[in-house]
């Protein structure tokens, strides 16, 4: 069952009438992020900074601080963004249309009042082409409530279709989690290899980022609202093996040689008889093929008949 009718679970998401909104957005997750990235001890991928979907937006979970912890939340059926710290203090930022640089002095004003004003970040986005410093960024000012709530049912669908994908692995496997670098919502798979060193080449993130978050041979797959007319499920393995390229998926999607992946558009998900069954069919034949050409020990790696589609 999901949370909403089924029209409204799948929202039309075209990218022409939000673009401007997700810009801003990306922006302003990248700021929480940082914040959490500045105060999180290192996890292995980075697992420790990115954000989590809940019942109303995203979260950053409960961070540490040596005044005992707080958490960073945005509500996108309130429209607000709420810091609240373990000693019961709660406070709202508006999340209306306003510049990046406006809300990163609010959030910061905020956080010092609360006696969070150490906290500090390094001050530009990463994975984007043009890097303004937050504090200098008015041009990305934009913010619809409608998309924005849009934005959020889609990945409320994308995290219950991963959640139930990543219960198939018993081997090592991230959590379902949103990466403002990419701004994307994936999960990752992992057979315990190393890797070969990553060649980085991301825009504004140093390739010593990479090389950690690639450490080991993994299949990855995910949900980027970002691209395309509608965004779209995305699917791939580092290293990818010979002959991945070319490999048979259900239901029919492309790959894309830029990006080294797989893509199945957003748009035929949500235009799909069943939607959840046309990704989880997508993530698995692109798990399998990939699994199968890079010699994984499957049998050892998987529970059969978990997360996986009937039939």
């Amino acid at each position: 069952m999901t949370g909403f009718p089924t029209t409204d679970s799948w929202p039309e998401l075209r990218l022409a009438d939000w673009q401007d909104t997700r810009d801003t957005l990306h922006m302003w997750t990248q700021i929480v992020g940082k914040i959490r990235l500045a105060v999180e001890p290192m996890v292995n991928h980075w697992w420790q900074v990115p954000l989590y979907v809940t019942a109303t937006g995203l979260t950053t979970s409960l961070m540490p601080h040596r005044r005992g912890g707080f958490e960073i939340v945005f509500d996108f059926r309130r429209h607000v963004l709420t810091v609240t710290t373990v000693r019961g203090e709660r406070r709202e930022l508006l999340l209306r249309p306003r510049s990046v640089a406006d809300l990163h002095a609010e959030l910061f004003s905020v956080l010092a009042d609360l006696g969070l004003g150490d906290i500090a970040i390094f001050g530009r986005p990463v994975e984007v082409d043009v890097a303004i410093p937050f504090a200098e960024d008015t041009v990305h000012a934009s913010y619809d409530p409608i998309f924005a709530e849009r934005f959020w049912r889609s990945l409320v669908s994308a995290h219950r279709v991963l959640t139930r994908f990543r219960a198939g692995f018993v081997g090592k496997v991230s959590p379902v989690h949103f990466w403002w670098g990419a701004f994307d919502l994936a999960v990752t798979r992992f057979n315990g290899k190393p890797a070969p060193r990553h060649p980085g080449g991301v825009p504004n993130c140093a390739d010593w980022v990479m090389e950690t978050a690639y450490s080991h041979e993994a299949i990855s797959c995910g949900y980027w609202p970002g691209g395309a007319d509608e965004g779209a499920f995305y699917s791939y393995a580092y290293p990818a093996p010979p002959g991945f390229a070319e490999a048979a998926i259900r239901p029919p999607a492309f790959f894309d040689a830029t990006f080294r992946e797989f893509l199945l558009p957003y748009a035929a998900v949500r235009s799909a008889p069943d939607p959840d069954a046309a990704v989880l069919a997508f993530l698995q034949s692109t798990y399998e093929n990939a699994a199968d050409l890079a010699g994984w020990d499957r049998a050892s790696l998987e529970r059969p008949g978990v997360g996986t589609p009937v039939g």
